[in-house]
This record gives structure tokens, C-alpha cells and sequence, in this order.
């Protein structure tokens, strides 16, 4: 889509899952739950789907996977496909086009095959990972990113540190919202006082009517969407809001996601304090982000998490990662029984068994 339509697209605020990877016990492409996978969050109610990314497993790129291109282009013809039977009737309603997201990480020569590739298959942005530059001068990851925004519109990304990202200060973000085709920032420090840099350099940027701010913070994300952001910019007050997220935690529970969503939308239009209940809900998110994301032991199961939840519902066969030393840290697995039973409303478990066996036909 041109970049006028994909920046409407982020303002109205979307549901983006970030996508894992379906393997067999092997280990190798379970082609029919990846692409299951994507049926599943397109009719769930997703907006855009970004594939590549962390939750992808960034071991995808390696040459003896292979997985990076042919996961680019299956995602692609299954979000096609998608659109296709919802404008002809046949499928969902129709309604405004999927935003694709692709991920690209690495030095600068790695970065532009990426997004060189994923422009090849029609994807509308790229989530541009950073963590690769560690210690590298300001100047240079400026120059690494407007390099980028030549082939594909920026999709700006704050990772946590404990994902492989790396610290970015005020001062980056100020530059890096100089970059003309800079359409969204996901912002997942899991950091107040880092989330605050980045919603500042926007307001001080002017830009905020043209470049989304998406939550990638899976330890706030109802805080994140429901908060005003006043600040004073250019010697006036603007205020600014988290429009929708791209996060690894609604790669599972997608449908659940996108009635938090449209909740915590309508909460905000009716103004005034938020109620006792949106804030139980924000508690509650947080504390199922907890046992799939595995807080308890430095996020080092967070991958196998959303898996686990993810074949809990047959979506996935089972929870395999590329790596066969990645699983789920010991008491994780019992962290998982315990959200799913106090939260049930949070799990969309009804939906997935009514439509499962049309997904992965």
C-alpha cells in the first residue's frame, strides 16, 4: 500500500501479532500450522501481522534453516488469499487491506537484502531490530536506519534489552524522527522512563499526527493504550496515546487481543477516569504476559511460551523451537495452568475450536 493509506492504517489502531514459527518434531517447517497460524489471526480480527521478528526466532536467517524467505512469502500469499475471499464474500467481512510487517536486523548490507526481500513480496514496512549495533556511535545507527527507509517505510523498534536490544536515548529518537518515510515506533523497553523518551522525541518532533506509537511493552500493554501522554513541545501542550501494539503476547489469545482492543478504545472515548475494571484487566494482562513471557526467569522460555499456548489450542503441533535447547524454564509450564484458569476470559479458546479445522485444512 502507498504510505499515505499505511500510515491511516497504524492511526486507526491495530491488533499486529507477532507471528512465531510452526516446526514439525523434527524441527523442520510445519507448513500447514504456519500457515493455520495466519488464517487464524487474520479472521481473529489482526490488522497487520509482522513476520521475521523475535517471536519468529531470529535463528531463521542462519543458512542451514533456510526459513526467512519462504516464511515471508507464505505469510504473504496466506494474508493475500485472506483478502481475496474477503472481498469476493466468501470469507471475513471485507474491510481496509492487512498491514505486513517484515523484520530486518543486522549491519547495514544484511538489512537492505532484507528489506529488499521483503518489498519483493509485497510487505509494507519493516520493524527495524538495532541490537545488532551494540556500542555502535548514535551517528552510525542514524545513517544504518535512513539507509533502510530508502527501500521500505521505517517501523521504529525499542527492544528490551534482555531480548537483544539495546539502550536508546532521547537524543536517537529525535533523529531518527527525522527520517521522512518513519511511519510507526514500537516501543518495548519494558522501561517507563525509556517508553517516556521515545513519546517525547514524538511530541518534540511535531510528527505525531503522521508517525503511530504501537506498545511492545507486554508488561503494560492495557497501561500503555489507555494513558494520555501531556506533554509540553514547542511551547505548547499536546497530548499523546499508544494506538494499538505489536507484541509477541498477541501472537496467542489473538481474538481475545482484539476485544481488549476495541475495550480499551471505547474507555478512552468516553474520557474522564478510567473505570476499577480496566485497570483489573491491565493487571490481569500483565500477569498472563508473566507466565508465557517467563518473567520469573529472565524471559529465557519466552518463545516456547507462546507456543505452549499456541498447541494448548492445536494451533501449533507442538512447542519446539529451532534451537532444541530453548523450552520452557522449569515451573513455567505450571505459571501457564494458573493464568489459563483464573483468566478464562482472556483465552479464546471457544473461537479456536469452532474454526481450527478450517485453518489447517
Amino acid at each position: 500500500m502507498d504510505i499515505g493509506t499505511l500510515r491511516q492504517r497504524l492511526r486507526s489502531g491495530l491488533v499486529i501479532p507477532a507471528h512465531p514459527l510452526a516446526l514439525t518434531a523434527g524441527r523442520a517447517l510445519d507448513e500447514r500450522h504456519q500457515r493455520g497460524l495466519t488464517r487464524y489471526y487474520l479472521d481473529a480480527g489482526a490488522g497487520g501481522i509482522a513476520i521475521g521478528v523475535h517471536t519468529t526466532q531470529f535463528a531463521i536467517r542462519e543458512p542451514r534453516f533456510g526459513l526467512h524467505e519462504p516464511l515471508l512469502r507464505i505469510t504473504a500469499e496466506e494474508i493475500a488469499a485472506w483478502e481475496r475471499a474477503a472481498a469476493s464474500g466468501t470469507g471475513a467481512a471485507a474491510g481496509p487491506a492487512v498491514v505486513r510487517v517484515a523484520g530486518v536486523v543486522g549491519p547495514t548490507a544484511q538489512a537492505l537484502r532484507e528489506a529488499e526481500m521483503a518489498r519483493r513480496h509485497g510487505y509494507d514496512a519493516a520493524l527495524l531490530g538495532l541490537g545488532w549495533y551494540r556500542g555502535a556511535p548514535g551517528e552510525e545507527l542514524v545513517r544504518h536506519c535512513r539507509e533502510v527507509a530508502r527501500v521500505l517505510p521505517l517501523f521504529g523498534f525499542y527492544l528490551q534489552p534482555a531480548a537483544g536490544g539495546i539502550a536508546l536515548p532521547v537524543s536517537f529518537w529525535r533523529k531518527f524522527l527525522e527520517i521522512e518515510s518513519v511511519v510507526a515506533v514500537k516501543v518495548a523497553p519494558f522501561n517507563r522512563y525509556a517508553t517516556l523518551d521515545v513519546v517525547r522525541a514524538l511530541a518534540e518532533s511535531g510528527r505525531y499526527d503522521e508517525v503511530a506509537l504501537y506498545t511492545g511493552n507486554d508488561d503494560s500493554i492495557v497501561l500503555d493504550l489507555v494513558t494520555p501522554f501531556a506533554l509540553e513541545a514547542g511551547g505548547k501542550k499536546v497530548e499523546l496515546r499508544f494506538l494499538g501494539g505489536l507484541l509477541g503476547h498477541w501472537a496467542c489469545w489473538t481474538r481475545r487481543a482484539v476485544e481488549l482492543l476495541d475495550r480499551v478504545r471505547a474507555a478512552v472515548a468516553l474520557g474522564g477516569r478510567l473505570d476499577t475494571e480496566i485497570l483489573a484487566l491491565a493487571a490481569a494482562v500483565t500477569d498472563m504476559n508473566s507466565a508465557i513471557f517467563d518473567t520469573a526467569n529472565g524471559f529465557k522460555g519466552c518463545i516456547a511460551g507462546v507456543h505452549e499456548a499456541l498447541a494448548r489450542q492445536g494451533l501449533m503441533a507442538g512447542r519446539w523451537c529451532l534451537d532444541p535447547a530453548e523450552d520452557l524454564s522449569p515451573g513455567q509450564l505450571e505459571e501457564i495452568d494458573r493464568v489459563t484458569r483464573a483468566y478464562p476470559d482472556l483465552v479464546d479458546t471457544e473461537f479456536v475450536a469452532a474454526n481450527r479445522s478450517r485453518w489447517l485444512a
